[in-house]
């Protein structure tokens, strides 16, 4: 490829990301006219990818971290054939393909929603070791490589620490990352926050690191061979680059790296659009233009794609007709088929945490689900993932055919590491950890609802029995937090997640059950630290009633004085107040598992009918904020929940200091009910 056209179809990006967010009135081109080059490069000549199949399951992928770079995108996504003029002209307006901030597009060659820096990375390394994992189990003739592109933001959120050290831990090899290193951010120089040493940085945590003018495509092209011959560690590309790359004055002036063209259109940053446009070739009359020999460049680049991925495809038939039982297992991993698992022959143990339970179904899962990668933040032996890690083996740097990953204490990097590994997709992904860690985790989990992504939270000490541990592991709020996500619809109009607090331990089985069967949104598991009693027969067929979010565990014959609902541990706790106020109060109760409230509201009204009677008398009990109950009691029951921290204490001495007694609740309920 000539100088000439390489400089050119850098400058035809840089000149439609200018113009989009020029028509806008809103983004930011300074950054995404800096990384032109870089991406042209890339795009053009090393990312490998079927432009007639951009699912194709063996592309390299590509993860943008910075996602306010969107500008430079769409640019050269256009290039490829995958966007119009027409939608580069409807960057940021309603119904366009061209949003602010990217969203997850296969059809169109995004791989990832980004936005919250330093999260798009995370899920490039989350790929990666899903594709190693993959390779392993299948071969390396389907080894692709996964590439990410970070700003100074994401370099600087915490997570980063978590995504390099990782990265680097397990060699990942098969990772490239370039740092657009501009020195410019948002607000200010990055002079002004920060003066670490990045290169030594993730050297320290085992990457290659090669620092380049990020403007010389020479340098650029040694990098990128440099880093594709590299398999034994990530690779990371320093670019230093120019914010503003090609900005100038009315007057002709170089106007880069200036601060105010990150984040607003150039006109208003100071700089002349029009002249900018013709600085870079372009007619400022008509700036949404792909210039013709740049289009001709594209179109020769896109066919030679188009044929070497049908060589692999090929390559891939003959391995499939040599190996038909791996060729089923690969389709069925990438089409996100639901496991064949027989829950029924899954032995509980009596009165058992539903952590436990959790640890029983996972040990099963160990077994009959190849695909299944775990991971814990440092705490498998306490949220009982390790019941699927007694049955396989830890990846490693040297072996990744194990279906368990110690990720450390970082739960923000281990949920975004899920996030990347269902975006590549022939993986299901499962973390685990403390429910009030999921403060933590929260930033992940919602890209995950928004994304649609089919990751399972094991989230266990669910309450404030927790106990001795106190007030800093005692979620109170988080159940409240996380259940609006099951109220919060997601672009398809559904439930953006599956929020599930199982009462015993044939519901968490069934809980398990629904969320290994729910492919279309993540699923929350919320689970026990101390047994919990079985509910009144307890089995695995009548728990799975379960599914519909909520069913009818206890029901006296006769009209319906009270109806008593909860969830989780606080169900048995309902049906030892209800015995006591059968026998003291005669009251004929029905007693209620609700799993699921947001499942449950999805149901048939007269379902909901049958299990919540609209005008009988309701009672809630949650060991968390009465709001997390509220709406299943209505407005004319009450909600008894915790509106406070707690203690450090054991769990049955909290169980009497906050109420949450089978005595308390019928003195809860006589005083509700005044009898």
């Amino acid at each position: 490829m000539s100088t000439d056209i390489a400089k050119k179809a850098a400058d035809n990006i840089r000149m439609l990301s200018a113009a989009m967010v020029e028509k806008a009135k809103s983004g930011h081109p300074g950054g995404a006219m800096g990384g032109a080059d870089f991406m042209h490069i890339l795009f053009s000549e090393y990312l490998e990818f079927d432009p007639t199949d951009r699912s194709w399951a063996l592309r390299d992928r590509f993860f943008l971290d910075p996602g306010h770079m969107s500008p430079m995108l769409y640019a050269q996504l256009a290039l490829t054939g995958a966007f119009t003029m027409e939608e580069l002209a409807n960057f940021r307006q309603w119904g366009s393909p061209t949003p602010g901030h990217p969203e997850v597009d296969l059809a169109r060659g995004i791989e990832n929603t980004s936005g919250p820096l330093g999260q798009g990375h995370t899920m490039a390394v989350g790929a990666a070791i899903a594709e190693r994992f993959l390779a392993q189990k299948f071969g390396e003739w389907s080894a692709h490589t996964i590439y990410t592109f970070i700003s100074d933001g994401g370099i600087q959120e915490e997570i980063s620490q978590g995504a390099g050290r990782l990265a680097g831990h397990l060699g990942l090899g098969n990772l490239v990352m370039f740092y657009d290193s501009n020195d410019i951010q948002l607000s200010t120089e990055t002079k002004l926050v920060s003066t670490e040493d990045t290169a030594k940085k993730y050297e320290s945590w085992g990457w290659a690191v090669k620092t380049i003018d990020g403007h010389d495509h020479a340098q650029i092209r040694e990098a990128l061979e440099e880093a594709k011959h590299t398999t034994d560690k990530p690779f990371l590309i320093i670019g230093k680059t120019i914010m503003g790359k090609g900005a100038v004055t009315e007057e002709g002036a170089s106007y880069e790296r200036q601060v105010s063209t990150h984040g607003q259109p150039l006109s208003a940053a100071g700089a002349s659009f029009r002249k900018t446009i013709e600085n870079l070739g372009g007619d400022p009359e008509q700036p949404f233009t792909i210039f013709p020999e740049v289009a001709a460049y594209y179109k020769e680049a896109m066919s030679e794609k188009a044929s070497r991925a049908q060589v692999k495809k090929a390559e891939q038939k003959k391995w499939e007709e040599a190996n038909p039982q791996l060729a089923q297992k690969f389709h069925k991993f990438f089409n996100n088929e639901v496991p064949d698992i027989n829950y029924a022959a899954i032995e509980q143990k009596a009165n058992a945490a539903s952590r436990a339970s959790s640890g029983t179904v996972l040990a099963h899962f160990a077994e009959h689900v190849e695909n299944m990668l775990v991971m814990s933040a440092d705490l498998s032996n306490s949220d009982k993932t390790d019941g699927f890690l007694k049955k396989t083996h830890p990846v490693t740097k040297d072996d990744f055919s194990g279906q368990f990953v110690h990720t450390g204490v970082s739960e923000l990097t281990m949920g975004a590491l899920a996030n990347g590994m269902a975006l590549h997709g022939g993986v299901i992904p499962v973390c685990g950890t403390f429910f009030v860690f999921s403060d933590y985790m929260k930033p992940a989990v919602r890209m995950a609802a928004l994304m649609q992504l089919p990751v399972k939270y094991v989230w266990t000490h669910d309450a404030f029995r927790v106990g001795e541990d106190g007030p800093t592991h005692q979620p109170v709020e988080q159940e409240a937090q996380i259940r609006l996500l099951e109220k919060l619809k997601n672009h398809t109009g559904e439930n953006s997640m599956l929020v599930l607090r199982p009462a015993d331990a044939n519901e968490t089985t069934v809980a398990w059950q629904m969320a290994m069967e729910n492919t279309k949104t993540p699923t929350a598991l919320i689970l026990s630290r101390q047994n919990i009693p079985d509910l009144p027969g307890s089995t695995y067929q009548n728990a799975l009633r379960a599914k519909k979010g909520a069913y009818i565990v206890q029901k006296d014959e006769g009209n319906i004085d009270l109806v008593m609902v909860g969830n989780g541990s606080e169900v048995s706790t309902l049906i030892e107040g209800a015995e006591m106020l059968r026998k003291e109060k005669g009251l004929k109760i029905q007693v209620v598992s609700a799993i699921s409230e947001g499942l449950f509201r999805n149901q048939p009204n007269d379902y909901q009918e049958e299990v919540l009677p609209k005008d009988t008398p309701r009672f809630g009990l949650t060991a968390g904020l009465p709001v997390t109950i509220e709406g299943l009691t209505g407005p004319n029951g009450i909600a008894i929940g915790l509106d406070h921290f707690g203690y450090s204490a054991p769990y049955k001495v909290l169980d009497e200091k906050f109420g949450f007694t089978g005595k308390a609740v019928f003195d809860a309920v006589c005083k509700f009910m005044k009898r």
